[in-house]
Formats: C-alpha cells, structure tokens, sequence
C-alpha cells in the first residue's frame, strides 16, 4: 500500500530532489513533465506514481477539451468550466504531491498506480 510522507521525511530520487518536490514538478507542465519524470526518475515509486497520473490526467482533459470544442456555443461553454476546474485540481493535484501524499483521482489513480508498477523505462 501506498505510504505517506511528511516534510522532512521525504527521500532523495534518483535526480537528486526531494520526492515530493519531483512530485509537485510532475504536474507543472502536465503530460510533458509528467513523461520527463516518468523516464528519468528510477528509484522513487511516488514520483513515478505522481508522473503518470500526470499523463494520464492530461491525455484526458485533452481529449475531453477537444471533443467539446468540436460542439458549438453549448460544447464552448462546457469547455471553458472544465477549463477552470481542471485549473483548480492541477493546483490540487501539485499541492497534495508536494504534501508528501499518494492522492489518487477517482478511476485514473487507480490506472496510473498499475502503470507505474508495470512500466519500466
């Protein structure tokens, strides 16, 4: 089960950051820091954990924004309040990490948690 980390209590990665400042850095510019951590960290199971919700999470709002976009006035609107939602669990989702915590989202968690025991670059 995942563990949970607090401040000082946070290792060294294999990049020489604290975990949970390489975590929070997953999310800053979503599936492209999330897919640089993912490769380069190889040590730290919360980075690599932190990294590909990062993807998964960005691949989806992606596709969502895009299918959306394709529907007009009512598809622009719901856009738009995704838009500032996924603003706020993006700064959600930073801060839970720099916290030290495995903050899992509801079904993509659980999707980046199975890859990032899988997947090994």
């Amino acid at each position: 089960m995942w563990e949970f980390y607090w401040g000082e209590n946070m290792a060294k990665t294999s990049l020489g950051l604290d975990e949970n400042i390489e975590g929070a850095l997953c999310y800053l510019f979503g599936v492209l820091t999330g897919i640089v951590f993912f490769v380069l960290e190889k040590d730290s199971e919360f980075v690599r954990f932190h990294a590909m919700q990062s993807i998964i999470f960005g691949i989806v709002f992606f596709v969502v924004s895009f299918v959306l976009a394709i529907i007009p006035i009512v598809g622009w609107i719901l856009d738009l309040l995704i838009m500032i939602g996924v603003l706020v669990l993006w700064i959600y989702l930073m801060y839970k990490a720099y916290k030290g915590e495995y903050y899992k989202l509801p079904y993509i968690g659980d999707i980046a948690e199975e890859q990032a025991k899988k997947i090994n670059i």
